[in-house]
């Protein structure tokens, strides 16, 4: 999508600092964290919400998760815990419309980060 910021990083023309990539995903860190260790994994093809998951993208979802996995190890944060939150449409607090995973962790975590 031409005015998706999310696939426009994917393009490269947005820069990001990058903490992951595989053929199916990239993972970088996000421009305003909400705690220490605060990683936006997004799929590299554009879907717009978790509702937009068709059967024909469950190998992408898959790789989302490889990926929380690799984060988590990358940063530091495997072995203590973190949190994988996934907003879906407004009232869920989407914001961007390019599904996406934030991965949070560095500290203990209260709920009102949920």
């Amino acid at each position: 999508m031409e005015d998706c910021i999310f696939c426009k990083i994917v393009a490269g023309k947005i820069p990001s600092s990058k903490v992951y990539e595989s053929e199916e995903v990239l993972a970088f860190d996000d421009i305003h964290p909400m705690a220490p260790v605060h990683v936006i994994i997004i799929p590299k093809r554009h879907i717009p919400t978790l509702m937009d998951v068709t059967p024909a993208a469950v190998k992408t979802v898959g790789a989302l998760i490889v990926a929380v996995q690799e984060v988590a190890r990358i940063k530091g944060i495997d072995k203590k815990g973190f949190r994988v939150v996934t907003n879906c449409n407004e009232d869920g607090g989407q914001v961007i419309f390019h599904l996406h995973m934030h991965v949070l962790g560095g500290m203990r975590l209260k709920d009102e980060l949920a």
